[in-house]
């Protein structure tokens, strides 16, 4: 029988992949293409959440020198966290994520979404054919996007095990077996998943599993607890799939961010070290909102490890700011591995 035998959470955002010295470019995103940017359960404009927070003086977190140390540091965390997923000699890996107008559209975005057919293309990106796109934009493209099509093997017996137990369990899984096509081509799984296998898996994954839960987008985000349940349905899954395979689960994206809230960050990532649920799900809907929302997918990770006795270490935690009313992202890194030496 499957054995679910390692965990971890990871953030995929730009600010792990662009030089630090532009990150400031994200700052004029910030003022400019986010309307009304998410901070502790209300939105504001940049002047207004710079107002707001500019007692805090941001100057130094937002300084060249801190910029070059957080990158470097978020550097040494991801390589450590290939290094537990290497070590952990893995047959397949469930990873949660939300999909960002990638893989679903405005036509539909479902709450759950699982891929279950026998192989996933991730599409290509050649950054030399795309000139009409800044360089910034070309390097976080080709984090998650490999030079060429890559076909990932998927796990579909699992697959098909999660949408049936998320059917039992009472959720309306929606089920994908084939990839969307566009005018232009196949429509890829999004950087969710892809920054996981390029970054941390050297683009030779083990067979996955994409799961997709729409975090991101009103009106239909499924709230925290309800995310947990899923990965708790996920969970018992893996133990009916009958085959002998080492299994892992990750939770891709978050922390918070656009603006960065290092108590909530801090205070959430202790909690899901100690499995404090109360903690966890008495998050309000409205602060889990935007890129904060993508706490969802590590939560539901760690429903689907809910069962098992493996326990969370947190690599490193990094906040990364890029402008001085306290917008970037915070950081995470962390695996669940089987307690005591060697664990």
């Amino acid at each position: 029988m499957a054995d679910l035998v390692f965990g971890f959470g990871t953030s995929h955002g730009p600010l792990l992949t662009i030089d630090p010295a532009i990150w400031g470019r994200s700052r004029t995103a910030d003022m400019m293409e986010i309307p009304r940017i998410h901070f502790r359960g209300n939105t504001y404009s940049y002047d207004e959440l710079l107002a707001l927070r500019g007692a805090a003086n941001f100057a130094k977190q937002n300084s060249l020198a801190t910029r070059q140390a957080a990158f470097a540091d978020c550097q040494r965390a991801l390589d450590a966290l290939a290094a537990r997923i290497r070590e952990a000699r893995l047959d397949a890996m469930i990873i949660i994520g939300d999909d960002h107008y990638e893989y679903f559209r405005r036509d539909i975005q479902p709450p759950f979404a699982v891929y279950c057919g026998e192989s996933l293309v991730n599409c290509g990106f050649d950054p030399e054919a795309r000139t009409d796109l800044p360089e910034a934009v070309c390097e976080i493209l080709a984090a998650s996007c490999p030079p060429r099509d890559e076909a990932y093997p998927i796990a579909s017996e699992l697959a098909l095990e999660i949408i049936t137990q998320g059917i039992r369990d009472g959720f309306d899984v929606t089920s994908s077996e084939v990839q969307p096509v566009d005018p232009e081509g196949l429509r890829g799984i999004g950087h969710a998943v892809g920054f996981i296998v390029r970054r941390l898996l050297d683009d030779r994954p083990m067979a996955l599993v994409p799961v997709l839960m729409n975090t991101y987008f009103e009106p239909n985000q499924p709230p925290v607890r309800r995310c947990f349940e899923f990965g708790r349905s996920m969970g018992r899954a893996v133990k009916t799939w009958k085959k002998d395979a080492r299994v892992a689960v990750a939770g891709s994206g978050g922390l918070t961010h656009f603006a960065i809230d290092e108590e909530l960050d801090r205070r959430l990532l202790r909690a899901l070290q100690e499995r404090d649920l109360d903690t966890l799900l008495s998050v309000p809907e409205n602060v889990l909102q935007a890129g904060t929302s993508e706490y969802k997918n590590w939560i539901a990770a760690l429903g689907v490890l809910w069962e098992t006795e493996l326990e969370m270490d947190l690599i490193d935690y990094v906040p990364c700011y890029r402008s001085e009313a306290g917008t970037g992202a915070g950081m995470g890194f962390a695996a669940w591995t089987p307690a005591g030496p060697g664990g």
